[in-house]
């Protein structure tokens, strides 16, 4: 079996976040922050563990700051709904995961007034482009690190540089690329990162994160915790709202110690050269359109593309069935970015690998879709 759909959730893990999980659940069964005794305390050790393992990773200097979620939804619906009012004005990209998407339609029908940027070139997206929107009004631009169509990753330096110089907030979606590309809060001017625990992070399903900077502090999107109804709570609990998954937050923390100790650069690096490979192979296969830059330097650890008159759904189970080489096909929960592409509603394949993918596995993978598109 070979494995490439790590922009959907990596696997294998490394073996420390298996171990981790382990035994958190059999020698830790506490709930943190929900009692005085041994285990509720060193429960708490554990969230605040891997809270702090997260703020080195991405220079976070108050770890307070890092909030913990089910995920990467949780954690932009979260920022996007706790802090934009009706009369704000938003810039996003058209090209964004539904999980942006979903909640912006929301808020525009509420009041919110919203600019859907395309770009010059499908799927990028640059600083001049971004400014040009800027409104008196402009509360807060939203962007996609990389996009999981497109794979470039887009220039959120200088997008958080513009947005520093006009006093507007920066939310970047890391999802595609924390863990994967190296880069601090401070280097992309970064006021609200999101991202999720289970891709690049090598951390389970079921866990993600938001980083809020200084003095943005979004209303709850869930309310509940402890203490008495009246208090005010400090973050991180205040949007911690009920019990923590703490076995998953554990794994995370482990997951990122991994990271740490192997160098996001050398993750990258790595990931490139397999990128490269691929792209070159795709490009000499006949009929074969890839989406977003041809250069593996410019994007995620993703690439997709198409095969003329090969439906890319039916390529996807082909390649599983008959060749157990595992890629994601469909629209990939980004249907406004497929229509960016000109790829909807088929959608198209796409091919991630990831750290643990080795050059072998690509070159089978090119193997296998050059039998199929010979048929």
């Amino acid at each position: 079996m070979i494995y490439l759909d790590n922009a959907a959730t990596t696997y294998p893990k490394p073996e420390e976040t298996y171990d981790r999980i382990d035994y958190v659940l059999r020698n830790i069964g506490g709930s943190p922050g929900r009692a005085s005794h041994r285990m509720a305390i060193e429960a708490d050790r554990v969230i605040f563990s891997a809270r702090e393992s997260l703020a080195k990773l991405f220079g976070v200097m108050d770890s307070s700051r890092l909030v913990f979620t089910k995920n990467a939804t949780e954690a932009l619906n979260t920022a996007l709904k706790g802090l934009l009012k009706p009369g704000d004005h938003l810039i996003t990209t058209a090209f964004e995961h539904n999980s942006v998407a979903r909640p912006v339609k929301r808020l525009e029908s509420e009041g919110v007034s919203v600019t859907w940027l395309s770009g010059a070139t499908p799927g990028i997206l640059t600083p001049s482009e971004v400014r040009a929107a800027f409104r008196p009004e402009t509360k807060l631009v939203c962007i996609t690190h990389a996009s999981n169509l497109f794979g470039a990753i887009l220039p959120a330096e200088g997008i958080g540089a513009v947005c520093r110089e006009e006093g507007v907030i920066f939310m970047l979606d890391a999802s595609q690329t924390a863990g994967a590309v190296p880069f601090t809060v401070n280097s992309l001017s970064v006021d609200i990162l999101a991202g999720t625990g289970h891709k690049a992070l090598m951390g389970p399903q079921g866990t993600g994160f938001l980083y809020l900077a200084p003095g943005i502090e979004p209303a709850p999107l869930l309310d509940g915790g402890t203490g008495e109804i009246e208090e005010v709570l400090d973050l991180p609990e205040r949007l911690e709202a009920g019990t923590m998954n703490m076995p998953g937050v554990a794994g995370l923390g482990a997951g990122v110690g991994f990271l740490l100790k192997t160098g996001v650069k050398n993750v990258r690096e790595h990931e490139m050269k397999l990128c490269s490979m691929l792209l070159e192979g795709i490009g000499r296969i006949d009929g074969a359109s890839i989406i977003g830059p041809t250069d593996a330097a410019q994007r995620a650890s993703l690439v997709s593309f198409n095969i003329e008159g090969k439906d890319p759904r039916e390529l996807g189970i082909i390649l599983d069935e008959e060749f157990s080489i595992m890629v994601r096909s469909g629209t990939h929960c980004a249907p406004e970015a497929h229509k960016e592409a000109d790829t909807f509603p088929l959608g198209a394949v796409r091919v991630s690998p990831g750290y643990f993918n080795a050059e072998d596995d690509i070159e089978q993978f090119l193997g296998a879709v050059r039998k199929i598109g010979a048929r």
